[in-house]
């Protein structure tokens, strides 16, 4: 994985610390493993980032943030990848994970209909909300392991044809200077 692209966009260790609103977390935040970029931290930063993204629930950024740090993933990425799931992408997602709910519990997928009153989400909250926490376990899980394999795949590849790379590049100068003398 491209690291210096990584560290272009995501926030240095200073800046988060320096934020005033995170000063409650006092010495967290100075545990060095939090921010290096690195096969392992990033790949779990995408397994805890990618399973809050698509849990229907409030302070998913807060939740990420804290088994990032439990986790001894990538801090920041974790707390950004939650943003798959924003304002724009959720009803998609979350309809998704309804379905798939509805497929998981052997239920028929209710029309869409919304009514803004409590009487409304007292009688649906049952027969939606199931099947959507159902889903989105399923499609959390299924999708966090996913990306975990797939950083860990391309990293390793990565690792290995730059490894090769160095290898010709070796050989072409020990032949080009067996050849100069």
């Amino acid at each position: 994985m491209p690291k210096k692209f990584m560290k272009r966009y995501l926030p240095t260790p200073e800046k988060v610390r320096a934020m005033q609103s995170l000063s409650f977390l006092g010495d967290i935040l100075h545990e060095p493993n939090l921010w290096h970029i690195n096969r392992h931290s990033v790949a779990r930063a995408f397994l805890v980032g990618v399973w809050f993204c698509f849990i229907p629930m409030p302070f998913q950024m807060l939740a990420a943030a804290i088994f990032a740090v439990w986790l001894n993933a990538n801090l920041p990425l974790s707390v950004v990848l939650v943003w798959i799931s924003n304002p724009i992408t959720m009803p998609p997602l979350f309809y998704f994970n309804y379905k798939v709910g509805a497929w998981a519990l052997s239920r028929p997928v209710l029309s869409f209909e919304f009514q803004l009153s409590w009487s409304w989400i007292s009688e649906r909250i049952m027969d939606i909300g199931i099947p959507l926490y159902l889903g989105s376990l399923i499609v959390a899980t299924v999708s966090a392991c996913f990306s975990y394999l797939i950083i860990q795949l391309l990293w390793r590849r990565k690792v290995r044809s730059d490894w090769r790379l160095r290898q010709i590049n070796r050989r072409k100068r020990h032949q080009a200077a067996d050849q100069t003398s």
